[in-house]
């Protein structure tokens, strides 16, 4: 068996990496936000689940604009989640407990609040102060109009005016101006950035919108004319590498650069990139001589079909081996439907109008969605690369679709002028206890409202409960390490209509049944079942089993 420990300089290639959403994990202070010091006392919750990493989400100061992606200083730490001393000691307890630490990095844009931003401002048009972003005079008799028609994420123009006429642009929420790559200082700033945190003991960066750093802004800058696409839909309208501010063959520079500043250290620091492209232009961002790895997001986004999945597989591991990367692979995050949830909309639902309507349109049933996402679980830990876990999924949290508008915290919600929820009902604090103000998330109140029932998927009712979608994972996660070897999977031949099924190394087998109807189990010893079996020698529908021994189905 490969031994992937920690000790490894590569032992990203097969980790398993849980991410945590500081501000809903746990609350130390009692004043209702997740904070630093509440992630250090809940570590041991993550290396008896059997992770090799945790990812913190953004921890910095921020105005929560955007749930912290909206950042004003990059080295240092927002003071309601603690302290950089705080910092220091959660990166400590976790190297004792053998934990790697990664944190977001967000280099694409500052928030409105950031001291360059506010020099900016003040300095006014033609200063080098207004060269670290992008400012551009409008266009119309007055300079009334928007200098293109680019649109933000969040809706609306991606440009805003200042009070001297200026317009600067945001890709994402107006509090979040973009940042000029074009210029150096930008650049060594963000090399200081690697280095401060490398210095304290990071083991490594996740890259917020890794795609969008590098911009033509070369005068007179041009529109899209299809200003109603974003991300990879107006990606396609491109030749690859020319759209005016994502995925542009320049940002590569950005991240070999970095790589070279990742190197420096022993071990080298690794990175992941967060970017909303196809899969064969993904993959670039993942070569050696730049960040590693980067998510494969078209497994989260596929279907629960049989070919689907299986395609979107394949083609992963193919485009990873071709740069010498690992593949990734992730159910859930911060930013989208909880996979015990949405696995359960059928095809071309529009996620979107099913939380507009509370999750009554259509009604998940709860008890299904929960057996479909273990099945999803335990069919992406069987693959080679590394698997990225979101908080609260080792409990099989649902998404908390019906929050009252008036709790709603997300911008999305406001900036698209209330037709987008948002994003909050994936960002829920953790429950901890089956009882409390809020199920031990902290001593009073969280900041989102938890339902009453996340009590019956609090940690404290699961632990040690046989069958629990918390021990599940963590028998999973222990039988991982001893059974996860090498980076490839051959996929066995003449299965049931429905049915995935594949081979790892010493023959060792993962059958999922995505089909409505039982199938014959196949031969083999049984290690591990994401629902219980039985004894009538079928896999019933939406069940995932890992298997001992060489066979065929």
């Amino acid at each position: 068996m490969t031994d992937f420990s920690s000790h490894r300089p590569d032992w990203w290639r097969q980790a398993v990496v849980y991410q945590v959403y500081p501000r809903s994990f746990a609350d130390a202070d009692g004043d209702g936000l997740g904070d630093l010091r509440g992630v250090t006392g809940r570590l041991p919750h993550l290396a008896g689940l059997g992770v090799d990493a945790l990812w913190l989400s953004p921890f910095y100061p921020s105005e929560l604009a955007d749930g912290g992606y909206d950042v004003a200083d990059h080295r240092d730490v927002d003071p309601r989640l603690g302290t950089l001393a705080d910092f220091d000691a959660l990166t400590a307890e976790a190297h004792r407990l053998g934990l790697k630490v990664i944190v977001d990095l967000v280099p694409n844009h500052t928030s409105h609040r950031h001291v360059w931003f506010q020099e900016a401002l003040a300095a006014g048009p033609g200063s080098r102060a207004r060269e670290r972003y992008v400012f551009r005079p409008g266009r119309g008799f007055g300079g009334e109009l928007p200098p293109t028609d680019w649109q933000s994420v969040f809706g609306g123009s991606a440009w805003q005016r200042v009070p001297d006429g200026q317009w600067y642009l945001h890709l994402f929420a107006r509090e979040q101006p973009d940042l000029n790559w074009d210029l150096e200082e930008v650049r060594e700033d963000f090399r200081t950035t690697l280095r401060f945190w490398s210095d304290r003991g990071v083991d490594g960066f996740r890259v917020d919108v890794a795609h969008a750093l590098a911009k033509d802004l070369t005068d007179p800058l041009r529109d899209l004319d299809t200003p109603d696409l974003v991300g990879e839909e107006a990606l396609d309208r491109l030749p690859p590498g020319t759209h005016p501010f994502y995925d542009r063959d320049e940002v590569h520079e950005i991240y070999r650069d970095w790589r070279r500043v990742l190197d420096s250290y022993t071990p080298p620091r690794t990175a992941v990139a967060e970017a909303w492209v196809p899969g064969v232009r993904r993959a670039l961002y993942a070569r050696p001589d730049e960040l590693n790895q980067a998510f494969n997001f078209e497994y989260l986004q596929a279907d629960w079909d049989a070919e689907t999945i299986r395609t979107v597989i394949t083609d992963s591991l193919a485009t990873a081996r071709a740069v010498g990367a690992s593949a990734t692979w992730v159910l859930s995050n911060h930013d989208v439907v909880r996979h015990a949830s949405r696995l359960m909309l059928p095809p071309a639902t529009d996620a979107n109008a099913w939380l507009l309507s509370g999750g009554r349109a259509p009604r998940v049933d709860e008890s299904a969605g929960l057996r479909r996402a273990r099945a999803a679980t335990l069919l992406m830990l069987a693959l080679p690369g590394s698997s990225y876990v979101y908080q609260g999924e080792e409990l099989g949290l649902p998404e908390v679709a019906d929050l009252p508008v008036e709790v709603l915290q997300d911008p999305l919600w406001e900036q698209t002028g209330r037709v987008r929820k948002g994003r909050d009902g994936c960002r829920v604090p953790l429950p901890w206890t089956t009882t409390g103000a809020s199920y031990g998330f902290g001593a009073a109140g969280a900041w989102l409202p938890q339902p009453p029932y996340f009590a019956r998927y609090a940690v404290e009712a699961q632990d040690g409960v046989q069958g629990s979608t918390l021990e599940l994972y963590r028998t999973a996660l222990r039988l991982r390490r001893k059974l996860l070897d090498g980076e490839e999977l051959d996929w066995l031949r003449d299965t049931p209509p429905g049915v995935l099924a594949f081979a790892r190394h010493d023959g060792w087998r993962c059958v999922t049944n995505l089909s409505r109807e039982p199938v014959p189990l196949p031969p083999g010893e049984v290690l591990l079942s994401s629902v219980p079996l039985g004894d009538s020698g079928r896999l019933g529908p939406d069940t995932t089993v890992w298997l001992a021994g060489a066979g065929t189905y």
